[in-house]
């Protein structure tokens, strides 16, 4: 029978935990009795750099549970570097992988479904949300604008799919052959190209615990994703540059114009407008420039995306 391992990066989610170990323990009961998986099936966590009793609590039920094994990352290494561990660590020993954060909102009945999905010969299976009523309308809106956004900028991604999938082995090791230390694997992973399908739920109410991604990360991970697959923002950037240098010549041969006639006027006021709005615009080209620049420079220094600690 083919091993099932189930990545779940953890960040403080000690008052969250207990209820996931349990709910996932019985779901692979469940699915072994139904011979889905094999016994050797298991519940991988990624503690990444937890400041309270996460990692205790990982260890307590690694000695307990046959199905709960672990690593611990040497400081806080961010949500997709967490996952990219989990899933660098298991690559060899499991059959499929599905991720799954641990505040128990994706829907976990759906994973027999994607596991059929892959005996039928799928090597991705995307968990997808069903509609987003639970959401804030502002949290909704923001989304659905960000989704269409990546699709208008040419960004492959899965519409309401966030990091709840299953993969076979081979689509880890070729997810692990992409480099980047920028991740968005949202839109890494649609990249590699085999074949695939989707399961719909309905996403819950975060069981315990608050969110970790705060808007202040939620607003720096879709720069992340746009930067990191689209160069449209440059050339919108040198399209803009153009207009203003044919704006800039209409206005040089209208004040030649003026002189000619006479008709020139000092004029302070359009004259500090126009320095401000230009000025405006340079100062925003120079930050979508500098956006790219910094992911060149994270890119060259090639440094590990994590350091493992404790391994249980």
């Amino acid at each position: 029978m083919m091993k099932l391992s189930i990545v779940i990066p953890c960040y403080n989610e000690e008052e969250v935990l207990p209820e996931t170990t349990s709910r996932m323990t019985e779901l692979l009961e469940r699915m072994v009795r139904e011979q889905l998986i094999g016994d050797d099936s298991e519940i991988f966590y990624v503690d990444d750099g937890s400041r309270d009793k996460t990692w205790q609590l990982i260890e307590e039920y690694a000695n307990e549970n046959p199905y709960v094994h672990g690593v611990k990352l040497a400081g806080n290494s961010g949500h997709q570097n967490a996952l990219m561990a989990g899933l660098f660590t298991v690559k060899d020993s499991a059959d499929i992988v599905i991720t799954v954060d641990a505040d128990l909102q994706d829907d976990i009945s759906v994973i027999p479904e994607m596991v059929r999905k892959y005996n039928e010969g799928c090597d991705i299976v995307y968990g997808v949300r069903k509609e987003r009523k639970s959401d804030t309308a502002f949290k909704r809106m923001t989304a659905q604008g960000f989704y269409h956004l990546m699709q208008k900028l040419g960004v492959k991604s899965v519409y309401n799919h966030a990091d709840f999938r299953l993969m076979s082995q081979r689509a880890v090791h070729q997810l692990c052959e992409y480099r980047e230390r920028n991740l968005f694997l949202r839109g890494i992973v649609p990249l590699i190209g085999y074949k695939t399908d989707m399961v719909y739920y309905d996403r819950a109410e975060r069981f315990a615990g608050e969110s970790k991604y705060p808007l202040s990360k939620m607003v720096n991970f879709a720069i992340d994703g746009i930067t990191s697959f689209s160069v449209k923002p440059v050339r919108m950037l040198f399209t803009l540059g153009m207009i203003f240098l044919l704006v800039s010549l209409i206005i040089f041969i209208y004040v030649i114009y003026a002189l000619i006639s006479h008709r020139a006027a000092a004029g302070w006021s359009s004259v500090m407008l126009s320095i401000w709005f230009v000025g405006g615009c340079i100062l925003l080209g120079l930050g979508i420039v500098g956006e790219y620049i910094g992911k060149i420079y994270i890119e060259v220094k090639d440094r590990p995306r994590y350091n493992i600690e404790k391994r249980v």
